[in-house]
Protein backbone atom coordinates (compact mmCIF):
# COMPACT_ATOMS: atom_id res chain seq x y z
CA UNK A 1 0.00 0.00 0.00
CA UNK A 2 1.30 3.06 -1.35
CA UNK A 3 1.38 5.81 1.70
CA UNK A 4 -0.32 9.30 1.03
CA UNK A 5 1.68 12.16 0.67
CA UNK A 6 1.65 14.90 3.71
CA UNK A 7 2.62 18.22 2.56
CA UNK A 8 4.25 21.01 5.16
CA UNK A 9 1.35 22.69 4.66
CA UNK A 10 -1.29 23.78 2.29
CA UNK A 11 -2.35 27.04 1.79
CA UNK A 12 -5.66 27.85 0.07
CA UNK A 13 -5.88 31.31 -1.95
CA UNK A 14 -3.02 32.86 -3.94
CA UNK A 15 -3.99 36.57 -2.59
CA UNK A 16 -1.27 38.22 -0.75
CA UNK A 17 -0.99 36.84 2.31
CA UNK A 18 -1.24 33.34 0.93
CA UNK A 19 1.25 34.34 -1.68
CA UNK A 20 3.65 35.77 1.08
CA UNK A 21 3.40 32.58 3.62
CA UNK A 22 4.66 30.75 0.32
CA UNK A 23 7.09 32.53 -0.42
CA UNK A 24 8.63 32.43 3.04
CA UNK A 25 7.67 28.64 3.55
CA UNK A 26 9.34 27.66 0.67
CA UNK A 27 12.64 29.61 1.69
CA UNK A 28 12.82 27.53 4.57
CA UNK A 29 12.78 24.58 2.37
CA UNK A 30 9.17 23.27 2.95
CA UNK A 31 7.07 20.89 1.19
CA UNK A 32 4.33 23.46 0.48
CA UNK A 33 0.92 23.41 -1.95
CA UNK A 34 -1.04 26.26 -2.93
CA UNK A 35 -4.48 26.11 -4.07
CA UNK A 36 -6.13 28.65 -5.64
CA UNK A 37 -9.36 29.13 -7.71
CA UNK A 38 -8.96 31.66 -9.68
CA UNK A 39 -9.63 35.63 -9.82
CA UNK A 40 -10.56 36.80 -6.36
CA UNK A 41 -10.37 41.29 -4.98
CA UNK A 42 -6.61 41.88 -5.11
CA UNK A 43 -6.54 40.69 -8.86
CA UNK A 44 -9.44 43.06 -10.06
CA UNK A 45 -7.53 46.27 -8.66
CA UNK A 46 -6.49 48.20 -10.89
CA UNK A 47 -3.85 50.15 -9.18
CA UNK A 48 -2.15 49.56 -5.96
CA UNK A 49 -0.48 52.63 -4.80
CA UNK A 50 -0.59 52.21 -0.81
CA UNK A 51 2.08 48.93 -1.02
CA UNK A 52 5.64 50.07 0.38
CA UNK A 53 8.00 50.33 -2.94
CA UNK A 54 5.61 50.17 -5.22
CA UNK A 55 4.40 53.54 -6.58
CA UNK A 56 1.57 51.95 -9.01
CA UNK A 57 0.80 48.10 -9.60
CA UNK A 58 -2.14 46.46 -10.96
CA UNK A 59 -3.63 43.56 -8.42
CA UNK A 60 -3.24 41.26 -11.53
CA UNK A 61 0.37 42.15 -12.13
CA UNK A 62 1.55 41.71 -7.96
CA UNK A 63 -0.58 38.24 -8.04
CA UNK A 64 1.33 37.16 -10.63
CA UNK A 65 5.05 38.46 -9.81
CA UNK A 66 3.86 36.69 -6.34
CA UNK A 67 3.04 33.18 -8.04
CA UNK A 68 6.34 33.58 -9.91
CA UNK A 69 8.20 33.72 -6.71
CA UNK A 70 6.78 30.96 -4.95
CA UNK A 71 7.47 28.51 -7.65
CA UNK A 72 11.10 29.44 -7.77
CA UNK A 73 11.33 28.85 -4.02
CA UNK A 74 10.10 24.96 -4.93
CA UNK A 75 6.16 25.80 -3.91
CA UNK A 76 3.80 23.34 -5.71
CA UNK A 77 0.93 25.70 -7.44
CA UNK A 78 -2.65 23.71 -8.21
CA UNK A 79 -5.19 25.65 -10.09
CA UNK A 80 -8.66 23.98 -8.09
CA UNK A 81 -11.71 24.98 -6.15
CA UNK A 82 -11.08 23.89 -2.14
CA UNK A 83 -15.09 22.25 -1.76
CA UNK A 84 -14.04 21.05 1.84
CA UNK A 85 -11.26 21.17 4.27
CA UNK A 86 -11.15 18.57 7.28
CA UNK A 87 -9.13 17.74 10.66
CA UNK A 88 -8.22 13.81 10.91
CA UNK A 89 -4.72 12.72 11.81
CA UNK A 90 -3.81 15.46 8.95
CA UNK A 91 -5.60 18.40 7.57
CA UNK A 92 -7.94 16.92 4.81
CA UNK A 93 -7.82 19.24 2.14
CA UNK A 94 -10.65 17.93 -0.74
CA UNK A 95 -11.04 19.86 -4.17
CA UNK A 96 -13.38 18.94 -6.93
CA UNK A 97 -11.93 15.08 -7.19
CA UNK A 98 -8.40 14.97 -5.52
CA UNK A 99 -7.85 15.29 -1.39
CA UNK A 100 -4.57 16.36 -0.50
CA UNK A 101 -3.14 15.88 2.89
CA UNK A 102 -1.21 18.96 5.66
CA UNK A 103 -0.28 19.06 9.16
CA UNK A 104 -0.42 22.99 8.49
CA UNK A 105 -3.23 25.03 6.27
CA UNK A 106 -3.53 28.91 5.61
CA UNK A 107 -6.40 29.96 4.43
CA UNK A 108 -6.12 32.78 2.52
CA UNK A 109 -9.32 33.06 0.44
CA UNK A 110 -10.71 36.13 0.55
CA UNK A 111 -13.94 37.88 0.39
CA UNK A 112 -16.79 38.97 -2.67
CA UNK A 113 -18.05 42.61 -2.19
CA UNK A 114 -21.84 43.04 -2.54
CA UNK A 115 -21.88 45.02 -5.71
CA UNK A 116 -25.11 46.86 -6.24
CA UNK A 117 -27.20 46.00 -9.33
CA UNK A 118 -25.93 48.71 -11.50
CA UNK A 119 -25.78 48.89 -15.59
CA UNK A 120 -22.16 49.69 -16.62
CA UNK A 121 -20.76 49.24 -12.75
CA UNK A 122 -18.18 46.49 -13.94
CA UNK A 123 -16.70 49.17 -16.43
CA UNK A 124 -16.29 51.93 -14.36
CA UNK A 125 -15.11 49.70 -11.42
CA UNK A 126 -11.67 49.91 -9.81
CA UNK A 127 -11.46 53.06 -11.75
CA UNK A 128 -13.88 55.35 -10.66
CA UNK A 129 -16.09 53.26 -9.16
CA UNK A 130 -14.94 51.98 -5.73
CA UNK A 131 -15.57 50.01 -2.54
CA UNK A 132 -13.13 50.52 0.11
CA UNK A 133 -11.84 53.69 1.80
CA UNK A 134 -8.41 52.44 2.78
CA UNK A 135 -7.54 51.39 -0.91
CA UNK A 136 -9.10 54.03 -3.31
CA UNK A 137 -10.34 56.70 -0.86
CA UNK A 138 -7.17 58.88 -1.93
CA UNK A 139 -8.39 58.29 -5.92
CA UNK A 140 -11.70 60.64 -4.86
CA UNK A 141 -10.14 63.70 -3.72
CA UNK A 142 -11.55 67.06 -4.83
CA UNK A 143 -13.46 65.68 -7.27
CA UNK A 144 -17.63 64.99 -7.17
CA UNK A 145 -18.43 62.09 -5.19
CA UNK A 146 -21.36 60.42 -4.47
CA UNK A 147 -21.16 57.50 -1.24
CA UNK A 148 -24.16 54.92 -2.66
CA UNK A 149 -25.31 52.43 0.42
CA UNK A 150 -27.77 51.54 2.91
CA UNK A 151 -27.16 51.78 6.68
CA UNK A 152 -25.69 53.64 9.16
CA UNK A 153 -21.91 52.73 8.23
CA UNK A 154 -22.76 54.37 4.73
CA UNK A 155 -23.68 57.50 6.59
CA UNK A 156 -20.21 57.56 8.43
CA UNK A 157 -18.53 56.76 5.31
CA UNK A 158 -19.93 59.62 4.14
CA UNK A 159 -18.44 61.76 6.59
CA UNK A 160 -15.20 60.19 6.49
CA UNK A 161 -15.09 60.76 3.04
CA UNK A 162 -15.78 64.55 3.49
CA UNK A 163 -13.52 65.08 6.27
CA UNK A 164 -10.36 63.49 4.24
CA UNK A 165 -10.92 63.94 0.65
CA UNK A 166 -14.11 66.06 -1.07
CA UNK A 167 -16.08 68.59 -0.20
CA UNK A 168 -18.34 67.91 -2.65
CA UNK A 169 -20.11 64.51 -1.45
CA UNK A 170 -23.93 63.54 -2.02
CA UNK A 171 -25.22 60.29 -0.09
CA UNK A 172 -27.48 58.20 -1.60
CA UNK A 173 -29.46 55.24 0.64
CA UNK A 174 -32.00 53.02 -1.04
CA UNK A 175 -34.16 52.93 2.13
CA UNK A 176 -32.26 53.50 5.05
CA UNK A 177 -33.48 56.47 7.54
CA UNK A 178 -30.79 57.93 9.49
CA UNK A 179 -31.36 59.60 13.08
CA UNK A 180 -32.40 63.03 13.01
CA UNK A 181 -28.99 64.01 14.58
CA UNK A 182 -26.80 62.60 11.95
CA UNK A 183 -29.62 64.14 9.10
CA UNK A 184 -28.71 67.51 11.44
CA UNK A 185 -25.08 66.45 10.64
CA UNK A 186 -24.88 65.88 6.87
CA UNK A 187 -26.96 69.40 6.64
CA UNK A 188 -24.33 70.98 8.64
CA UNK A 189 -21.19 69.45 6.94
CA UNK A 190 -22.75 70.07 3.47
CA UNK A 191 -23.46 66.67 2.73
CA UNK A 192 -26.57 65.98 0.32
CA UNK A 193 -29.01 63.40 1.57
CA UNK A 194 -30.85 61.58 -1.20
CA UNK A 195 -33.16 58.35 -1.02
CA UNK A 196 -33.40 56.17 -3.96
CA UNK A 197 -32.30 53.10 -5.94
CA UNK A 198 -29.70 53.16 -8.46
CA UNK A 199 -30.01 51.84 -11.63
CA UNK A 200 -27.25 52.90 -13.80
CA UNK A 201 -24.21 55.08 -14.30
CA UNK A 202 -24.34 57.11 -16.75
CA UNK A 203 -21.23 58.05 -19.40
CA UNK A 204 -19.23 57.20 -22.28
CA UNK A 205 -15.50 57.82 -22.04
CA UNK A 206 -15.77 58.96 -18.05
CA UNK A 207 -18.56 58.33 -15.36
CA UNK A 208 -20.41 61.43 -15.80
CA UNK A 209 -23.57 60.77 -13.10
CA UNK A 210 -25.68 58.26 -11.57
CA UNK A 211 -29.22 57.55 -12.74
CA UNK A 212 -31.81 56.47 -10.29
CA UNK A 213 -34.45 54.02 -10.90
CA UNK A 214 -37.06 56.77 -10.73
CA UNK A 215 -35.09 58.49 -13.40
CA UNK A 216 -33.30 61.83 -11.51
CA UNK A 217 -29.60 61.80 -12.12
CA UNK A 218 -26.95 62.76 -9.99
CA UNK A 219 -24.03 63.73 -12.19
CA UNK A 220 -20.67 62.47 -10.52
CA UNK A 221 -17.18 61.88 -11.27
CA UNK A 222 -16.71 58.35 -8.27
CA UNK A 223 -18.87 56.60 -6.62
CA UNK A 224 -17.86 54.75 -3.44
CA UNK A 225 -20.37 51.86 -2.72
CA UNK A 226 -20.95 50.76 0.82
CA UNK A 227 -23.12 47.16 0.56
CA UNK A 228 -21.05 45.03 2.46
CA UNK A 229 -19.11 41.87 1.73
CA UNK A 230 -19.48 37.87 1.75
CA UNK A 231 -16.34 35.59 2.65
CA UNK A 232 -15.26 33.08 0.43
CA UNK A 233 -15.57 30.95 3.39
CA UNK A 234 -18.07 27.92 2.00
CA UNK A 235 -15.06 25.41 2.43
CA UNK A 236 -14.54 26.16 6.67
CA UNK A 237 -18.42 24.89 7.39
CA UNK A 238 -17.73 21.48 8.62
CA UNK A 239 -14.98 22.68 11.11
CA UNK A 240 -15.96 24.39 14.18
CA UNK A 241 -14.34 27.92 14.39
CA UNK A 242 -14.23 30.60 16.73
CA UNK A 243 -15.94 33.98 15.16
CA UNK A 244 -17.02 37.28 16.30
CA UNK A 245 -19.85 38.66 18.06
CA UNK A 246 -21.19 39.45 14.50
CA UNK A 247 -20.62 35.42 13.93
CA UNK A 248 -19.22 36.51 10.76
CA UNK A 249 -15.37 36.86 10.26
CA UNK A 250 -12.77 34.56 12.34
CA UNK A 251 -10.78 34.94 15.13
CA UNK A 252 -7.18 34.45 15.40
CA UNK A 253 -4.37 34.41 17.84
CA UNK A 254 -1.13 37.06 17.27
CA UNK A 255 0.29 34.40 15.11
CA UNK A 256 -3.02 34.47 13.16
CA UNK A 257 -3.82 30.73 14.12
CA UNK A 258 -7.53 30.41 14.39
CA UNK A 259 -9.28 28.66 17.62
CA UNK A 260 -7.88 24.90 15.68
CA UNK A 261 -4.87 24.28 16.02
CA UNK A 262 -2.58 24.06 13.33
CA UNK A 263 -5.19 26.13 10.57
CA UNK A 264 -4.28 30.08 9.95
CA UNK A 265 -6.66 32.60 8.83
CA UNK A 266 -4.95 35.43 6.78
CA UNK A 267 -6.65 38.11 5.33
CA UNK A 268 -9.77 39.73 5.43
CA UNK A 269 -11.28 36.71 6.62
CA UNK A 270 -10.15 37.35 10.13
CA UNK A 271 -11.33 40.53 12.30
CA UNK A 272 -7.99 42.44 11.21
CA UNK A 273 -7.75 45.45 8.28
CA UNK A 274 -8.45 44.60 4.91
CA UNK A 275 -5.26 45.19 3.27
CA UNK A 276 -2.76 43.70 1.05
CA UNK A 277 0.14 44.80 2.69
CA UNK A 278 -1.74 43.84 5.51
CA UNK A 279 -2.34 40.48 4.66
CA UNK A 280 0.95 40.27 3.50
CA UNK A 281 2.24 40.58 6.76
CA UNK A 282 -0.01 38.27 8.18
CA UNK A 283 0.89 35.40 5.48
CA UNK A 284 4.75 36.47 6.70
CA UNK A 285 4.04 36.05 10.19
CA UNK A 286 1.95 32.70 9.87
CA UNK A 287 4.88 30.74 7.77
CA UNK A 288 7.33 31.74 10.27
CA UNK A 289 5.14 30.34 13.11
CA UNK A 290 5.02 27.07 11.30
CA UNK A 291 8.23 27.40 10.44
CA UNK A 292 9.12 27.30 13.77
CA UNK A 293 6.52 24.68 15.00
CA UNK A 294 7.72 22.00 12.10
CA UNK A 295 11.20 22.56 13.53
CA UNK A 296 9.62 20.58 16.94
CA UNK A 297 7.62 18.15 15.25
Amino acid sequence: MIKEKVYDCIIIGAGPGGLQAAVYLGRYNRDVLLVDRGGGRTRHAKRIENFLSQKSISGKEMLEIGMDQARKFGVQIEKSRVSRVLKKDYFEICTGKDKFLSRFVIVSSGIYDNLPLVENVHKYLGISFFTCLDCDGYKTTGKKLLVIGDSINTVRLAFAMEEMFTKDVTLILQSYDPPEDYKDELKKEGISLVKGNPSGIVGEEKMEALELHDGRRFECEVIMSDFGFKLNDEFLSELTLEKDSHGFRYVVKRNYESSLSGLYIVGPLNTGTDQAIVAAGEGATAAIDIKNRLLNI
